[in-house]
This record gives structure tokens, sequence and C-alpha cells, in this order.
């Protein structure tokens, strides 16, 4: 039986990396996709969401276009898209600068699909938003836009 909280964290820890190198984990962490552990999810700025994924650095670009409401009404739903007139992109990421978790989504894309995907986030409070390409060759580019929060959101 566990005495206490510590105890019963330390064993937990250690079952999980017993599960864990026996590779009874290794379908979730397939399951959670590609980012499955890497971190991005907790990262800070865009281009610390590039390091993680292993991407060059981040650079502004008129191929790739944000759209999102200049003033949101309410930022517990505010809607925001990104699109790209390049070809070969395969993925698309929208974060939001000022939020806990800065990125939003991420959808992969195969060379077959347009590369244009809208999404609902939520907004603490008004901040940066940007909208990200990465291309086959793992050049990041993006376009940012400032929306203004004008009711709670994720924070507020």
């Amino acid at each position: 039986m566990i005495a206490n909280r510590r105890e019963m964290l330390a064993t937990s820890a250690k079952v999980a990396s017993l599960m864990l190198a026996s590779g009874l984990f290794g379908k979730a962490a397939e399951a959670a996709g590609p980012m499955a552990g890497k971190g991005v999810f907790e990262a800070k700025t865009l281009a610390d969401v590039a390091r993680l994924l292993g991407y060059a650095a981040p650079v502004e670009s008129r191929d790739v276009t944000i759209t999102a409401a200049d003033i949101a009404e309410n930022g517990a739903v505010v809607q925001m898209a990104v699109a790209s007139t390049l070809p070969n992109i395969k993925q698309l990421m929208l974060l939001v600068e000022k939020n806990p978790a800065p990125l939003v989504a991420v959808f992969n894309l195969t060379p077959e699909v347009e590369p244009s995907v809208k999404a609902r986030a939520k907004m603490g409070q008004s901040s940066n938003v940007f909208a990200v390409a990465v291309t086959h060759d793992n050049k990041v580019l993006f376009a940012q836009k400032e929306v203004k929060v004008t009711l709670g959101g994720c924070g507020g």
C-alpha cells in the first residue's frame, strides 16, 4: 500500500517507465501523432515551435495569409484561418502569442490538399496571431495579425 502522495507519484513514474520500456505506450504515442512527446504545445514562441519540430527559423512571407476579425467580441471563440499560395505545403499552424499554450492547431497536409484551413481558438486577451506554413523542404513561413479581444476568453 502507498503511504503518501510522493510515494504514489514515484511509483506511477516507475510503472510508466516500465510500460514505455516494454513498448506498451508505443500505440498511444503513435496515435497522438508525430508531435507526441516533443512539447510543441507547451512552447512559448513561434521560434520554439519551429525548433522543437526540427524546422528552419521562421520567416515572414506574403505567400501566407491569416484571416481573423480585428476585434473579437468574445475571446472564448475566435474564428481564424490560415492559407498559402505556395505549392508543396506539408503543414499549417495557428499560434496565439499571449495564450498560456500559444500553439492552437496543427494541420498536416498532403500535396493533393489545398493549403487553406479554418479553426476556432480561445484567446484570453488581445494578442498577435500567427499563421504558419511549412514547406516540404522544412522552410517555415508566417504571417501575423493583431486580434483585440473585448470579452474574456481562456484567462480573462
